[in-house]
């Protein structure tokens, strides 16, 4: 029996500055930035002071007191985002089976902002080496094991099948999406809801990243602070975010006149087996992630009309990702547009990747390729058109949406109508 093929109904999206998909969409297009200067916290003792946060005000977005009180900063964007995402589908929860219903959600750090804000309760502001317990929230264990996203979101939707969390650092945004589609695939649920959310931004993140100079040091601008593929880029804005998917097996959504926003037509993902956080120049990891994906999709390169790309705006990935798509797509890479979103609204971790497949769904139902913000002086080593500064119209029918996350985590999902993959 062939696998059962498996498409995107429903969208939602928290991203800054364009919460819920009409404001994110308007925010691409449009070539906005929407990175500043930290105001979560002070950030003055870090080297990165800036970021893309999100103005989030969890009860105005319908979540109640107890909702609020037991849920870290990354589930509450997770279980709204969930929400839009169902309501766009126009699935009836109460209508669907619950036990061939499933949640999958990808997350990087987990409940950083919880866990870090709670030490610094428990510890006096890191004067005592012997923390007093008393002083906790009462639901400290949901914020220190990230099962409890899968779970908050499960209990919104009404969701009783498979319940996941994927965390393969930057990639697990498209990797929970790529393990929802394929639990379709193999019968072990009709209707999966999936996506990923991280929330990041706090002290102890910003630690981490300053101590392997990663992210900008350009503070001074913060608007343009995000440069992918800029040849006067050095590092990436650190962001926030969700986007979440409802999931069906094709014939199924066909039979309710479900609206497709595209078909999951291939997934792959590899490790380079190389090093915590450095790539090999020559991108053959990615590449091969690409080519074992349209592989799967059954298209060959020639048929990719867009590439959403990973595109942090560090130097080495930059490097890395031009030359795994001149090695996957050969000289089609040179005829393809190829942007990243991370320019205006930073790298949310393991929440972009699912961010990115957002964007990638939202060009192919308007056929507008968004651009690279902040693109003006170009890198001889990175030539390939990255539609700078502004959106570009464009028939956009498959899209290629590639991922890349330290430890060596290389991922390319293949997005593209039903109907094309079918002739």
């Amino acid at each position: 029996m062939s696998a059962r093929r498996v498409v995107i109904t429903g969208v939602g999206v928290t991203a800054p500055d364009g919460i819920g998909v009409k404001n994110f969409w308007s925010l691409l297009t449009a070539g906005r930035t929407a990175t500043r200067g930290i105001t979560f916290f002070d950030p003055s003792p870090f080297r990165s002071r800036v970021a893309a946060e999100i103005d989030f005000d969890p009860e105005a977005h319908g979540l109640g007191p107890q909702e609020i009180r037991r849920m870290d900063r990354a589930a509450q964007l997770a279980v709204v985002t969930a929400r839009e995402a169902v309501a766009d589908s126009g699935l009836d929860p109460a209508g669907a089976d619950p036990y061939r219903t499933g949640v999958t959600i990808g997350s990087a750090v987990g409940a950083t902002m919880g866990l870090d804000e709670e030490y610094r309760v428990v510890s006096d502001g890191g004067r005592l080496w012997q923390v007093d317990p008393a002083y906790t929230v009462p639901h400290l264990y949901n914020y220190l094991v990230p099962s409890s996203f899968a779970a908050e979101v499960a209990w919104a939707v009404g969701a009783e099948g498979p319940a996941t969390v994927v965390s393969t650092g930057c990639t697990s945004g498209i990797d929970a999406v790529g393990h929802a589609a394929e639990l379709i695939r193999e019968g072990s649920a009709d209707v999966m809801v999936a996506g990923a959310t991280d929330a990041p931004i706090s002290p102890i993140t910003l630690a981490c990243f300053d101590a392997i100079k990663a992210t900008t040091p350009r503070n001074d601008d913060a608007e343009h602070a995000s440069r992918p593929f800029d040849g006067t880029r050095n590092g990436f804005v650190l962001g926030e975010g969700s986007a979440v998917f409802v999931l069906e097996e094709l014939e199924g959504a066909r039979s309710r006149g479900a609206h497709i926003y595209a078909e999951i037509a291939g997934y792959a993902s590899r490790c380079n087996a190389f090093h915590m956080t450095g790539l090999r120049p020559d991108g053959v990891e990615m590449a091969e992630a690409i080519r074992v994906a349209l592989q799967e999709a059954r298209l060959d390169a020639e048929a990719v009309d867009y590439v959403n790309a990973h595109g942090s705006g560090t130097k080495q990935n930059d490097r890395h990702e031009t030359a795994a798509l001149k090695k996957s797509l050969g000289e089609h890479a040179y005829r393809t547009p190829v942007s990243s979103i991370k320019s205006m609204i930073g790298h949310s971790l393991g929440a972009i990747g699912s961010i990115e497949i957002a964007a990638s769904v939202l060009a192919m139902e308007h056929h507008v390729v968004p651009p690279t913000a902040n693109l003006h002086t170009p890198d001889p080593e990175c030539d390939l058109d990255y539609v700078p500064l502004t959106a570009r119209e464009h028939r956009t029918d498959t899209v290629l949406t590639v991922g890349s996350g330290f430890g060596g985590f290389q991922s390319a999902m293949v997005l593209a109508r039903p109907e094309r993959r079918a002739a």
